[in-house]
């Protein structure tokens, strides 16, 4: 614990340090002083449950020193000896608080976030699921008070979805949701199967932390805008006018296409928006990639090639493969009841980033 307890020292002496600073003349320009009470709100809750874990370390040294005087009240002792072991049980849960509220915090985490999910193998079967997972979203994102607003959505024209993006907006939505990237795997029987056989299909799922202007800067010289008319699905004519808009960017090769809203103006807008949200997962899967090698075991890579869940419908079962958990509830679970799954994965997730600080 000595290693644990100088950086709780470091951190209670930083917080105190910054508090003396805004108190007495403070930092010149408004952008430090915004800085340094960032930093002072972020270490609050760090140094409140340092002081509460320091508050049951003293308690229980100052119970054993009466447990160990010879010249104490038996009834005193006896008193003591309950406090103390109510203390042993306590004292963990509070040493693990704080270790979790010393771990590098994804700066992402609080932000929105753009969803994409796409087909994958399987056909027409494969689009079905892909709207079942966007539609299971929606509702999760309903269950948590979240603003689901899909954005662009390519349907098959049989009630299946080829890609469809949506912008989810609320508190800690990319915390959340940010293991779900990945190849999300179905086992049923189509409805289109007369033999009543099981097919295998598969959906690709983007969770994307939604970018400013001020994280990503795009050059307008680095972008190939193209115009077209807005179709329908099977091509149908939505639109008479050149509406629907195709952002290219030159420099990574990425192409946005945006053709829900009427108004060019509002299409480009959000083209851009997905862009800029698709830019700036890159920048994160590269530092990511140089951490990687200092970090072996994460839950999941983010990769989209990683097959991470399966939902066996014959079976009513959801099986996430990176923690091995498997619920029998998937009726549940495709209504947006995704907590237990989350949850767990959350938790994983912080075990795992534990397991190598200690």
């Amino acid at each position: 614990m000595s290693a644990l307890n100088e950086k709780l020292d470091r951190v209670a002496k930083r917080y105190d340090e910054i508090a003396a600073l805004m108190a007495s003349e403070g930092p010149k320009d408004a952008q430090s002083f915004a800085k340094l009470s960032k930093e002072y709100s972020d270490l609050g809750p760090v140094v409140e449950a340092i002081r509460e874990l320091r508050s049951a370390e003293r308690e229980s040294t100052d119970l054993q020193q009466l447990l160990s005087d010879p010249s104490a009240d038996a009834e005193m002792k006896a008193l003591a000896e309950e406090e103390r072991m109510a203390l042993r049980e306590k004292l963990p849960a509070l040493e693990k608080q704080v270790q979790l509220l010393l771990l590098p915090k994804d700066e992402a985490d609080e932000r929105n976030a753009i969803l994409e999910v796409r087909a994958g193998t399987g056909g027409e079967e494969a689009a079905l699921f892909a709207a079942n997972l966007f539609r299971m979203y929606a509702r999760y994102a309903a269950l948590k008070g979240w603003r689901f607003e899909p954005m662009e959505v390519s349907e098959t024209g049989l009630g299946g979805y080829k890609e469809a993006i949506a912008t989810i907006s609320g508190r800690n939505v990319f915390a959340h949701l940010k293991f779900e990237s990945g190849v999300h795997r179905v086992q049923r029987v189509p409805e289109t199967e007369a033999s009543g056989r099981i097919h295998t299909s598969a959906a690709t799922v983007a969770v994307l932390p939604e970018a400013e202007e001020v994280d990503v800067q795009i050059d307008e010289k680095d972008l190939r805008i193209d115009v077209f008319r807005s179709s329908g699905p099977g091509g149908q004519s939505v639109n008479t006018t050149d509406s629907a808009v195709r952002i290219t960017h030159i420099p990574t090769g990425l192409v946005v296409q945006q053709q829900d809203e009427k108004s060019q103006h509002k299409n480009k807008a959000k083209a851009l928006k997905v862009l800029r949200a698709r830019l700036y997962d890159m920048e994160r899967s590269r530092k990511d990639a140089e951490r990687a090698n200092a970090r072996k075991s994460q839950v999941g890579s983010g990769d989209r090639s990683e097959r991470i869940r399966t939902y066996n419908f014959p079976q009513g079962r959801c099986t996430d493969h990176r923690i091995n958990l498997t619920l029998y509830k998937l009726d549940r679970v495709m209504e947006g009841e995704m907590d237990e799954i989350i949850d767990a994965l959350i938790a994983h997730d912080q075990a795992e980033r534990l397991s190598e600080i200690q």
